[in-house]
């Protein structure tokens, strides 16, 4: 069984899920997402997980409508000033996680851009903070890719992330905000997706 994670009911209401797959409407925001795909996983056997969903592109990186595979992601967990928090004993403070590479590159090899995604606790809406998000290399902007990815990670389970694009980030005037075309883009990623699930190489 593959578990297909979204936020919102929404952005797969148009998908018939097919056999083997299941959908888990996690919430929005990473602690949402995280509680959620834990306890889904945690209570049945998921071979993957594919979380799938629309997001924001940083200036140059895609246009609305369009889709991507999400390689990593990020999570700004540190010091303002962008240094690491100094804690006991040498502990890290995990900020990333990873798709599946396996997975990132066969839906690369089908047409879509892998890039870096960060996950937000708030949408933004001023181009100074998504200039400062593009010079930490983030490329897309979600609020739970980092939180799905995590969870995954943490048990063992393959995951991938697969987002439409549905709006520019930064200034929210100018950011031409469509929900709409956001999951035109994801049917065609996750379609593909699902396809390579179905038939592994």
């Amino acid at each position: 069984m593959i578990l297909l994670v979204c936020a919102v009911a929404r952005e797969l209401s148009w998908l018939e899920v097919p056999d083997g797959f299941k959908v888990l409407v996690a919430g929005v925001g990473p602690v949402e997402a995280a509680i959620n795909v834990t306890r889904a996983l945690s209570h049945e056997p998921y071979t993957a997980v594919v979380n799938a969903g629309i997001a924001g592109a940083l200036p140059g990186v895609a246009d609305v409508g369009e889709a991507v595979v999400v390689r990593d992601e990020f999570m700004e967990l540190d010091v303002e000033t962008g240094e690491p928090i100094s804690l006991p004993d040498r502990m890290r403070v995990p900020d990333t996680a990873r798709s599946d590479r396996t997975l990132v590159a066969a839906v690369t090899r089908v047409g879509y851009r892998p890039v870096r995604g960060v996950t937000v606790s708030r949408v933004t809406a001023s181009d100074s903070t998504a200039h400062r998000l593009s010079a930490l290399g983030a490329q897309v902007e979600s609020m739970e890719g980092f939180a799905v990815l995590r969870a995954a990670e943490l048990l063992g389970v393959p995951a991938i992330e697969v987002r439409g694009i549905s709006n520019i980030v930064g200034n929210r005037e100018r950011s031409r905000w469509s929900f709409s075309s956001g999951v035109e883009g994801l049917k065609g990623v996750l379609n593909a997706t699902i396809d390579l699930l179905r038939t592994p190489t």
